[in-house]
């Protein structure tokens, strides 16, 4: 995508992610949602 704006042009294109960025961010996700699973466990839902 290509905005004009007065004397400025700015391209905005997606960025390709190498196999180990995908590796770390999958990684990542996966003790997110551990760490989410162990902290439910010590909230009482009312």
């Amino acid at each position: 995508m290509t905005l004009n704006i007065l004397f400025f042009t700015i391209t905005i294109k997606k960025r390709q992610s190498t196999l180990e960025e995908a590796l770390h961010d999958q990684m990542v996700e996966k003790m997110y949602q551990e760490n989410q699973e162990r902290v439910a466990k010590y909230i009482r839902h009312y």
